[in-house]
């Protein structure tokens, strides 16, 4: 019996669904932050520990090389975001295991795990085969959990001390209302906008569909128009809404690496060899200052009716 470890908050229960393909697996959950633990046990998660308090990524670390070392897990499964890609490279080379990101399936044969994840970016699925411990970072949303109901034992656990490393100050980030990466349905922006205060064109837009805001790369991580949270891309979110809704993108692999798995997709841009066109279901070639402002009052009358 394999022993697994899922990390990650309440929101992403998403991922014992992954931990579930393991052949007869014995799964614990490392919980992060609030949220009912006892619920796990619908899913076959047997012990759950809990870290109420907020830990950086080292402390984090720490305490997992400790807890890895102590129960001798096969497997240890997280959410694919900054937090972790700083946290699980920090563990796993001081537990001498590989690291293996944006995980889409698992199959195991008898000692072999079968990991498929993307690969060069998101345009390619590469099949690897691990014959040890092995850290899985995956979307939470692309799986669903099995209901197998277990009792569940809790355990609180305490950071451990960082050793070589000290944390000079920490600075939580703004949070919107909702994940972006749950998201159903997404209007995102790019350096098609001209001015920050024209945004407001997209979110008038979003505000009629009751979708989320997302962007591109430049406007979060070089303008500074919108926070992070916002970010859909390769080094951003991954997102995997009903409808993705691109204005003013061009569509460079970095961002199409964090949609593709979009239900349908609309493009709407000016330049006719925008590389975004080649990867829609349906797309607009227009100046977005006109035809966004004429969509979203036809939308809003046709929702009036």
């Amino acid at each position: 019996m394999a022993k697994v470890l899922v990390i990650g908050s309440i929101s992403d229960l998403g991922l014992i669904g992954l931990a579930q393909k393991v052949e007869s697996p014995e799964i614990h959950y490392l919980l992060l932050g609030s949220g009912d633990a006892t619920q796990l046990g619908k899913y076959g998660v047997t012990k759950v520990y809990t870290l109420s308090a907020q830990v950086d990524e080292a402390s984090l670390a720490e305490t997992l090389v400790n807890l890895i070392s102590t129960n001798n897990y096969s497997v240890i499964i997280t959410p694919v975001n900054k937090y972790f890609k700083t946290t699980i490279p920090i563990a796993a080379q001081k537990t001498s295991a590989p690291v293996l990101v944006d995980v889409l399936d698992l199959k195991q044969g008898g000692n072999t795990f079968e990991v498929t994840l993307n690969g060069v970016g998101n345009r390619a699925q590469v099949t690897v085969k691990v014959t040890d411990r092995v850290f899985l970072m995956a979307p939470p949303a692309r799986f669903k959990p099995v209901e197998k109901v277990t009792t569940v034992t809790t355990e609180s656990l305490q950071p451990k001390a960082i050793t070589g490393i000290k944390v000079v100050s920490t600075e939580e980030k703004p949070k919107g209302k909702v994940r972006i990466e749950d998201a159903e349905l997404i209007v995102s922006v790019g350096r098609g906008f001209k001015k920050q205060e024209d945004l407001k064109l997209a979110f008038e837009l979003a505000e009629v569909l009751g979708a989320e805001i997302g962007c591109s790369r430049p406007i979060a991580a070089d303008l500074k128009w919108l926070s992070e949270d916002h970010w859909v891309g390769l080094s951003g979110h991954k997102v995997r809404p009903k409808l993705y809704m691109a204005v003013g993108i061009s569509g460079q692999p970095q961002h199409l690496a964090g949609m593709m798995e979009s239900k349908t997709v609309v493009v709407i841009n000016s330049d006719p060899n925008a590389p975004f066109f080649k990867n829609c279901d349906y797309g607009v070639v227009e100046d977005l200052y006109k035809f966004v402002p004429a969509l979203t009052k036809k939308l809003r009358e046709i929702l009036k009716k």
